[in-house]
Order: C-alpha cells, then structure tokens, then sequence
C-alpha cells in the first residue's frame, strides 16, 4: 500500500500553490488516472510519490508519505540527458535487473514490445531513437527492475498504435497498483478505474482536487451533469432573489414615501408607518442572510480557448504537396551507415485536406516529414508552418513565451499576444517564466499560438496532440478540424485520426499506403 498523507506542494518561484492538503491511499487493483490541464502539477506529483528530491530544486512540499515494503518504478516524461548519450546496452546495464534476465526472457520482452530480439545489445546511442523507442526502451528496464507499484508520466507518448494496445493491457492485467497520467483518451477510457482531478482555479491562485473511484467516461459525465445541475439551481436562486428584492425595494419605497408625507397631526399613523419600516428592515436582514447561504455557480477550469487560421482560405483544388522519393534512408550520424526505411514513397496533398502518416515505431515517419517539411517551407505560393515532436527543435527556452511570440516588440503587439496566451490560460507568472520552466503542454500551447499569430495555412504537424490534458484534447481536435488550409500530420492518437483526418497513410518498406484509419 502506497500513502500519501496532507501534502501541500508550493512552487518556489511564483508561491503558488500546486497541490493543498492532498490524500489519497493507491491500494492493490487501483488503476489510478491523473488528469489536470497542462501546467497544474501532475508530474511534480509523480515525481514527489517515487522520490521527493526529484522536485527540491523547484518547488517545496510538506506531508507524509508512506510506502513501506514498496518498491516503487518510475517512468519520467522525458528521458534524462544523461541517459541519452549511452548506447542501448550502457542503458540497459544501468539496471540490476538486466543481467538476471534470460535470453528466452529477453526474447519475450522484445516481442511484446515489438522490439527486434537484438534491440538490447545495440551500440546505438539512446538520443538516437525514434520518440516510440525511447518510451519502449524506458519501459522495458523498468519491467526488468520488477517494481511492486507503477508509477508512468506519459507512458503512451510517441508509442505506435500497435504498442498503445500492448500498454493498455499491461496496465489492465497489472498485478500491481498503477498510478499514471496519459493524454491518450482512449488509453485512460479503457484502463482507468479511478480518476484523480487536479484543478488550478482563479488565475491559478486556488487549488483544488477531486477523486472519483469510477471510469474516466463516467467520471466526465457524472462531472457535467452536477456542474450543470449546480449552475441551474444558482442562476434560478438568483432569479428568485432578484423577483424578491425588487418586490421589497417597492414596499420599501412606498412606506418611505408614506413616513415623509404623513401629517404632524396623524402621530399614531405616523408611529405604525415607523413599526412598518423597521419590518421592512427586518425583512432586509432576512434576505442578506439567506443570500449568503445561496448555491454558488460553479466555478471550474475550463479548457483552452484560441482560433487557428480564421482567414485562411485555401481553395480545394490547389495542389499543396505532390512529393515523390525513391528511397528513405536514415539520417546519416557519422557513427552508423543509413539504413533503408521505405521504397518508392509517393504523396499527394489537396487544399483543405488533414492528413495522417502513422505506422510502427522506428519505421521513419519524423524522418520522412522533415523531408516534406523542408520542401513546403521552400514554397512561396503557400505559408507552412511546422510543429516538431521534440518542441526544442524551435523554442528558445532561456526566451519568455511573450518575447518568443513577438515580432515587433511594440506595445500594442505585447498586449494581443498576453490577451492570447490568457485565453490559453497561462497566468502572468508563466508569461514572464523562461520557457524551460514549462511543462510539455505548455510549450506545445506556444507553438500552437505561433501558429495561429503566422497566418500559415499548412500546418505541418508531428504528433500534435501528444501533450495536452484529456480536457484539452477535444478542444484542440475541433480547431484543427475546422481549420481552413491543409494539414500534414504523424499521429498514434486515435481520437484525432477518427476526428480530424480526412486521410491516414500508413509507412511501410514498400512506400505510404493509404488506409481506413482502424488498427492502424
């Protein structure tokens, strides 16, 4: 059994309050979900659970933590620099575990990872990989290291279709307990069975959490219908107090009206008028009282708000992308010969088009947009824009997010991109933070908004939902539907190839085929 007792977690820069007076027992069976929007602390959370001095340079924390006879594994969001630069075997020794294992072991490992049998031994160094590797990689030293509670920050990023399915159920047949967060929707609909919310309300200055021990399908409904029940019964209280106030200021009125008229000669008149309004203000009294006991609207934090491209309009026929390669190869790194990826590659892109590359991991999609991406931006009859899966391709993370997105500099322009990151609800701490201080979210809400200040009508995109909250994400997937120019994208997110793609290629040895989007 895993404990956690009254934590109340403090960021050190801007005082805010990430996490108050939180509780909460991760007992045998519990496949625990948690959600928040970007920013709000989740994995400062994770990190605090598996070891608290993972977050001293940051933030403080103050609570108890019980986890005795635990063994506890943890999957960080991103894989430490200095993992990066060893091989694939210098990452796998780093764990005890590694060398208990047997070859039929490790054979099993790999194919359920849909690993190649020798992935294990390779010289490759680990920043090499693909995104999907990575992650397969980190979980397959952690299973290794059998831990007794799993802790995973974003264990369905970058992994193909193939492996999401594997990850669900890995975590449905877990023996142990499983805390993790996820952006993939399905994922948490399918495997979730209790839902810890955490909310940053108020310009972030109040924090809040809620746990439902039910499906995160349930839990979204069972939230909606009492928000909205809850805001029907204030607004109707507020009309009824509104009728009730307004009858009472016209009694009110009428006895004042009376007191100052009455006649000198009338004093026992004048007397009942008196006895009269001391009711009134009695009936007064009443009333404040009652409206400090009224149901308050309910206030919650609302996903993300902004518009992409309104004038963008790019006509259907126009011809964006026709792109054609004989022979995808790996990039060269000077330590490796490239590697043949794909054959005889052929892709044609219309006006108002979405489309999806999807396939395994390692099979080279990133690869072979970065081609397509180099060609569209060259163009002067379009204006492409690019979203690349590792954010630090393009952001400058000593900059401001303001200082990023402006151009000009001006006052005017400095107050329009504050007025757009608020709607995007960052705080004016976070406007003024270096972009290193961000969270995933964070800095793909950024590049999203640079997007939109661009005016580009296509967007070249890989894996563009990967990072935003289940909250976010139908938000994001109904910008990007609507959006007017064309979409060239890499995604494993079920809900957005569904949603947003109007064709979904799959990267094969032989080429791109084209598919119906299922199982993909």
């Amino acid at each position: 059994m895993l404990q956690i007792k009254q934590l109340t977690i403090t960021h050190k820069k801007d005082f805010r309050v990430i996490l108050k007076d939180f509780s909460f027992v991760l007992n045998p069976g519990d496949k625990v979900v948690l959600i928040g929007e970007e920013g709000n602390g989740k994995s400062t959370l994770l990190k605090w659970i598996y070891d608290p001095e993972l977050i001293e340079g940051y933030a403080e924390a103050q609570g108890e933590r019980i986890c005795t006879g635990e063994h506890p594994g943890y999957l960080p969001q991103e894989l430490p620099a200095e993992e990066k630069e060893k091989t694939v075997y210098e990452y796998f020794c780093g764990e005890d575990g590694f060398g208990m294992q047997t070859p039929r072991e490790l054979t099993h490992l790999a194919g359920q990872l849909k690993l190649p049998t020798d992935f294990f031994y390779r010289d490759q160094k680990m920043s090499t990989l693909s995104g999907g590797e990575k992650v397969k990689a980190q979980m397959a030293r952690l299973l290794m290291a059998q831990p007794t509670v799993l802790l995973l920050d974003e264990p369905s990023n970058d992994i193909d279709i193939e492996t999401l399915e594997w990850l669900e159920k890995l975590i449905l047949e877990a023996v142990q307990p499983v805390l993790f967060i996820s952006h993939d929707e399905t994922l948490i609909e399918r495997t979730a069975n209790v839902v810890i919310h955490i909310e940053q309300l108020k310009r972030k200055t109040e924090s809040r959490y809620s746990i439902a021990k039910t499906s995160y399908r349930q839990y979204a409904a069972n939230r909606a219908a009492q928000l909205a029940s809850q805001e029907q019964q204030a607004l109707s209280e507020r009309r009824e107090e509104k009728k009730r106030q307004e009858k009472f200021r016209r009694i009110e009125q009428a006895v004042d009206h009376d007191l100052n008229s009455i006649s000198r000669q009338n004093p026992h008149g004048g007397y009942l008028l008196k006895k009269k309004m001391k009711a009134v203000k009695s009936l007064e009294k009443r009333y404040e009282r009652e409206a400090l006991d009224k149901t308050e609207i309910p206030e919650t934090e609302d996903a993300i708000f902004f518009k992409l491209g309104e004038k963008v309009k790019m006509p259907a026929g126009k011809t964006v992308l026709e792109y054609t390669l004989d022979r995808l190869l790996t990039p060269s790194s000077g330590e490796e010969e490239p590697r043949l990826l794909a054959e005889h590659v052929f892709l044609r892109i219309k006006g108002g088009e979405r489309v999806c590359i999807t396939g395994k991991n390692g099979a080279g999609k990133t690869t072979l947009l970065k081609q397509m991406m180099e060609e569209l931006l060259s163009r002067t009859d379009i204006r492409a824009c690019y979203m690349p899966q590792n954010y630090e391709d393009l952001l400058e993370l000593d900059r401001t997010p303001v200082e990023f997105l402006s151009v000009t500099g001006d006052k005017e322009e400095t107050t329009r991109i504050r007025t757009y990151l608020g709607s995007m609800k960052y705080t004016v701490d976070e406007m003024n933070h270096p972009m290193s201080e961000l969270s995933g979210g964070q800095k793909a809400k950024v590049l999203l908004l640079k997007m939109s200040l661009s005016g580009a009508d296509v967007l070249i995109l890989d894996e563009p939902t990967r990072n935003f909250s289940p909250l976010s994400g139908p938000v994001i997937r109904k910008i990007l539907r609507q959006y007017q120019g064309a979409i060239l994208s890499i995604s494993h997110d079920r809900k957005y190839i569904e949603e947003v793609c109007t064709a979904v290629y799959q990267l094969t040895p032989e080429g791109l085929v084209k598919t119906d989007g299922e199982g993909v």
